[in-house]
């Protein structure tokens, strides 16, 4: 779910340390844009666009290209600049390039923007959600925007994929909210994808996470400005998508990360904490600071329905993650991040051995760090080689 250049899912976090090598190529966004679209439930979106990047070269067999699902709070930009001026390449620029574990000297590597992404206000990410203009009434949806779901997001990546000419992705790879659509992609579209590596996240969302999404979304339905919803065009609910977006950064990370980075220092070294409310921690501000620069591109409606897509989320047709396991046809790696306070490593471990009573080729490989969640998007290079490899098997 859902973590970031975030913060977050998200899952899910605001900023991290970039990489220090970036995409050599200057990366274009790129617009998918279906007519009319039917949701699970049933529903026509007419319209549909959505945004997405391309790394590398599409063989003319077209069976060379891997797939990446976003997180939470993240986008299609996976790798590379936009500019040579931006300040941090894309989350995953680290392990996505030429001679890197994901390669894009052999793999053609494709990445969208999800349905109902979050940062609407970002000028690089392009979605259709509850900001976007319904056509038939000419005003943003708002919540009368169909309710989507993790199969939603990844059928329309499948006619992204379609569109291209591709019938079988070599792999689909994705973190937090990206691992649930790698696994839904793993089980929906069986004979589509050859491998599926499911990175900090698993084939449901259990009952502990549903939960802790509904506190993160609490700020933005206790807010006065959010009015259900109807907010367009008037002052938005800013103090409640910021209050969200701070429990979603700190849940991501972890206590030691904290610890180390922060500590109990104060925010300014004459102000006590103990002497006025106004004086804080440095962990406060910190965090503030970090939510307060998302939200400035973000759209609370299109937060609450993240959290519901998430929320809804087991792996299959039943809504019973077991048996939506069966379906799969994959090779599949599961990369859990041994101190994630989201998705416990205990969810991909229960899945694996769930798989391998079925009888499905599958390995696990655990991701060390001190930052929780966030490990799955800047710990990931711990374990390049053991996915070099098995993309490479």
């Amino acid at each position: 779910m859902r973590i970031h250049r975030l913060a977050a899912l998200a899952v899910v976090t605001l900023a991290f340390a970039a990489p220090a090598l970036a995409l050599d190529a200057i990366v274009e966004k790129k617009v998918f844009t279906l007519p009319s679209f039917t949701t699970m439930n049933g529903e026509t979106i007419k319209y549909v666009r959505v945004g997405y990047e391309t790394y590398g070269t599409l063989n003319a067999a077209k069976d060379n290209a891997i797939l990446i699902p976003h997180f939470f709070s993240g986008s299609s930009h996976a790798a590379g600049k936009y500019a040579a001026s931006d300040a941090a390449p894309g989350y995953w620029d680290a392990i996505i390039g030429p001679g890197k574990p994901i390669d894009t000297n052999k793999y053609f590597v494709l990445s969208s923007d999800t349905l109902v992404n979050l940062s609407t206000k970002d000028p690089n990410v392009i979605t259709t959600g509850p900001a976007t203009i319904n056509p038939d009434t000419g005003k943003p949806y708002g919540m009368s925007f169909p309710i989507v779901t993790i199969r939603d997001f990844v059928n329309v990546q499948k006619a992204l994929v379609d569109s291209m000419g591709i019938t079988k992705l070599h792999a689909v790879i994705g973190a937090s909210m990206g691992a649930l659509q790698t696994f839904e992609w793993g089980a929906a579209y069986p004979d589509a994808v050859a491998r599926i590596v499911p990175v900090i996240g698993g084939p449901e969302l259990d009952a502990f996470a549903v939960g802790w999404l509904d506190l993160w979304a609490e700020p933005i339905r206790l807010d006065a400005n959010w009015n259900k919803g109807d907010y367009y065009g008037k002052a938005e609910p800013i103090a409640g998508l910021t209050a969200a977006l701070k429990v979603v950064t700190w849940h991501a990370r972890y206590w030691q990360w904290a610890e180390t980075a922060l500590g109990r220092k104060w925010a300014s070294p004459d102000k006590d904490p103990a002497k006025s409310w106004d004086n804080k921690y440095a962990a406060q501000t910190w965090l503030e600071t970090a939510a307060a620069g998302r939200a400035k591109v973000s759209d609370a409606n299109h937060f609450l329905y993240l959290v519901k897509a998430n929320q809804l989320y087991s792996l299959g047709s039943k809504g019973n993650w077991e048996e939506g396991l069966k379906a799969i046809k994959a090779k599949v790696l599961l990369m859990p991040a041994k101190t994630d306070l989201i998705f416990f490593p205990d969810f991909s471990k229960r899945a694996a051995a769930k798989l391998k009573e079925l009888g499905k080729t599958v390995d696990l490989v655990e991701i060390e760090g001190t930052l929780g969640h966030l490990d799955g998007l800047v710990a990931i290079p711990k374990v390049g080689d053991r996915l070099a490899t098995f993309l490479s098997d």
